[in-house]
């Protein structure tokens, strides 16, 4: 041994995260008592967050293929066609438990790791998006968390150079003391230059590229995969610290190189490092990998091996090169100042072998590292159906008008200016849509295609009934991006749950599951990468199950994309959807009573079909001026974002049915379209909508300064602006309480 380990004592194999009967397991795979190096790697290996082992049962159910999927979930990112020889490769990932410890390098990274899964595959990062869930805005880390977390997005986004376009921002006290900060990167590739993790073929060098090795984010795996408890701030060691500026010329290096001929393989070294690419690399091309730590770049004195293989230190790369070649990588890493260093050989024993100081501290069995993590099927218990919500229930205390300004001004509806300002959206010079819309468009550079992309899910929807929550996630991102004119192709999924050895949350991730395989079968929109995030929960208190989606679609030509800007005066506005008045689980329930009660709004996946079908020809037609799907908060704060976004005001027209005025205009039924047009093509909208068998009416008409209701009091735009955009900027200067 090159190094004074600890004795592998019961309380050392506790530390590893080792539960149960897993170290008999391990045991009985190695026949031996491990080393301790050999122990630190099976429990990264084995932890939740690399192996899946509580969760990997239930996501084989979805369906990952389909005829524009190029790869599926088991790579880096997945990869789907968008024609004429360009692929879009994407993923969503999670940074959670370390953005909560240290907010600014928790996010940052988080945004590095996942523009490295992206470039990994070959293609060039092109836009980036972002799921935010932070606490009750009284609670006293909250502010300084949103403050840290939006820094380090911005801080390396902007510096790499690649758009902060999209996202989405919740405050809710549930998220106290477990913040979720996941990202999304979308990437662009040809498809005959997709790069794949496999390392095939025996002789080969393992070649290590970027930046040196260093002790940051040791066990940042293993810290992912528990839960926190009063001592969590103890964990700050195990945050990785990452380098943009250095990510940038990794990016470019690996784009060099990958216009070349030389790479047979490359991986990301993220979650687990050295470990976790090595073995899987391995793994899947059938290889063993023989290594010399002592040629590891390592940036800090007297590493150990164990230090070494279990680092997490960002903007690293391994790679697979053709024998002979290695002159010519080693020539563009420098030109970029990169470190380039052969640290090891493939070999036909199937087996890691890892060596440091001329002695050999790990020699395992690639197949068993890789695959022999157990697969949980943990007890669950559904989520009892909650029950429905009449529309009669909470009548509005005053009126509409007054009650939307009142709504708009809350932490759920505020403007989320503050901070995608804080993000170059703009930066590539493609972005054809900003943030602020229903989903961020950018164009596929040189061409009149786009890639339009999204990130959605409604917590509170999900904590009252999984599977139909979790359908409407992928729903809302899938009418976002029909909103804009793309046809939505595929998903990326970060399942955020809490402990899943607790029976009632592992019904909540079964739950999920079952929804998003419905709504993702039945919409031809398969999941072709993701990430599962458990043990979000701190002293035994859990976070809401929160199964983020990041959808993405495919915008033909980015001339004949909608917004949902009102453009001209004269307008009449088309609503296409059903109107039930659904106010279970709604946001005008929770700002107006504080409770959160009922089931969720049910979704009719045949009907979404024929409306987003309808609303994308429309759009392609060029029969709409503007399009905006409603979620959050309903009919009226649908139409005053189309009022604000245009600084146009609208004369809204009676309802003249038989459900209350409260339920009408905040009710969050789904399913729902907003459609501009000009007078004489409204009646063919709403007669081409009937005739699909969904409901349409016109409900205003485009002008003046304000929204005005008959019965009402008019509301002035700029004062309904003011009253939108207020409250978060006050609330992170420190001049509100909440």
């Amino acid at each position: 041994m090159s190094a004074n380990y600890p004795a592998i004592t019961p309380e050392v194999v506790a530390q590893h995260g080792f539960k149960g009967d897993e170290f008999p397991r391990l045991l009985e795979i190695l026949g031996r008592q491990p080393t301790f190096l050999e122990l630190g790697i099976f429990s990264v290996m084995w932890s939740e967050h690399c192996s899946y082992k509580s969760s990997r049962f239930w996501l084989r159910q979805l369906p990952t293929s389909g005829p524009q999927v190029i790869q599926g979930p088991g790579e880096n990112a997945g990869v789907v066609d968008l024609g004429d020889g360009d692929a879009a490769v994407f993923k969503m990932e999670s940074h959670n438990h370390p953005s909560y410890i240290e907010p600014y390098q928790g996010a940052a990274t988080g945004v590095g790791g996942i523009m490295r899964d992206v470039f990994t595959m070959g293609a060039r990062p092109v836009a980036n998006l972002n799921a935010l869930r932070f606490g009750a805005p009284d609670h006293p880390k909250t502010r300084h968390l949103v403050s840290g977390v939006v820094r380090g997005i911005g801080g390396y986004g902007n510096c790499v150079g690649v758009p902060t376009v999209g996202g989405e921002t919740n405050f809710d006290p549930a998220y106290n003391n477990n913040i979720l900060v996941n990202a999304m990167c979308v990437g662009l590739a040809r498809t005959d230059k997709i790069f794949y993790s496999a390392a095939k073929g025996v002789g080969l060098p393992v070649v290590y590229v970027g930046s040196k090795t260093g002790r940051d984010g040791i066990h940042g795996a293993t810290m992912a995969s528990a839960e926190f408890d009063d001592k969590s701030a103890e964990k700050r060691p195990t945050v990785q610290v990452g380098d943009p500026f250095t990510e940038k010329l990794l990016i470019e290096a690996c784009l060099e190189l990958m216009a070349t001929d030389v790479i047979i393989a490359i991986q990301d070294m993220g979650a687990a490092g050295l470990t976790s690419s090595t073995s899987e690399m391995a793994d899947k091309g059938g290889v063993g990998i023989d290594l010399d730590l002592d040629h590891v770049p390592q940036r800090e004195a007297g590493m150990t091996a164990y230090e070494m293989m279990l680092s997490e230190s960002q903007e690293r790369m391994l790679m697979i090169l053709k024998p002979g070649r290695e002159p010519e990588a080693e020539a563009i890493f420098h030109k970029w100042g990169l470190d380039f260093a052969v640290i090891g050989r493939t070999t036909d024993t199937g087996r890691l072998i890892v060596r440091h100081k001329g002695a050999i501290e790990a020699d395992l069995p690639v197949d068993k590292l890789a695959n022999s993590a157990p697969l949980y099927q943990r007890p669950w218990v559904p989520t009892p159906t909650p029950k429905l919500i009449l529309p009669e229930w909470v009548p509005a205390p005053d009126g509409v008008l007054a009650c939307l300004e009142r709504m708009l001004a809350t932490p759920h509806l505020c403007s989320r200016r503050w901070i995608w300002e804080q993000y170059d959206h703009t930066v590539m010079g493609d972005t054809i849509q900003r943030p602020g819309g229903d989903a961020a468009v950018v164009r596929v550079h040189g061409t009149r295609k786009g890639i339009a992309a999204t990130c959605d899910v409604t917590p509170r929807y999900c904590l009252a009934d999984p599977v139909m929550g979790t359908k409407q996630a992928v729903v809302e991102t899938w009418r976002n991006l029909t909103a804009v004119g793309a046809e939505p192709l595929a998903i990326t999924d970060n399942m955020n749950f809490a402990s899943p050895e607790r029976p009632e949350i592992m019904g909540q991730f079964v739950g999920a599951v079952e929804g998003m395989k419905e709504a993702c079968l039945a919409l031809s929109y398969p999941v072709v990468s993701g990430n599962v995030s458990l043990y979000n929960e701190t002293n035994g208190k859990g976070i809401p199950p929160t199964p983020a989606i990041g959808g993405i679609g495919l915008v033909r030509d980015v001339s004949k994309t909608a917004d949902l800007a009102l453009k001209h005066d004269g307008d009449l506005i088309v609503l296409v959807g059903r109107e039930q008045g659904h106010l279970g689980q709604s946001l005008y329930q929770l700002i107006e009573t504080g409770r959160n009660e009922g089931a969720p709004p049910p979704v009719d996946l045949a009907e979404e079909l024929k409306a987003g079908t309808l609303v994308r020809s429309l759009i392609g037609e060029g029969k709409a001026t503007a399009v905006h799907d409603l979620s959050d908060g309903g009919l009226l704060v649908g139409l005053a974002e189309m009022a604000l976004a245009g600084d146009m005001g609208v004369e809204l027209f009676p309802y003249e049915g038989r459900l209350p005025a409260h339920a009408v205009w905040f009710g969050e039924d789904q399913g729902r379209y907003l459609i501009a047009c000009a007078p004489s093509i409204a009646e063919e909208i709403a007669e081409r909508a009937r005739l699909l068998a969904l409901p349409a009416r016109i409900v205003g008409r485009v002008g003046g300064h304000g929204l005005a209701l008959k019965g009402e009091s008019p509301i002035d735009l700029f004062r309904l602006r003011t009253s939108r955009e207020a409250w978060l900027p006050a609330y992170m200067a420190g001049e509100l309480a909440s």
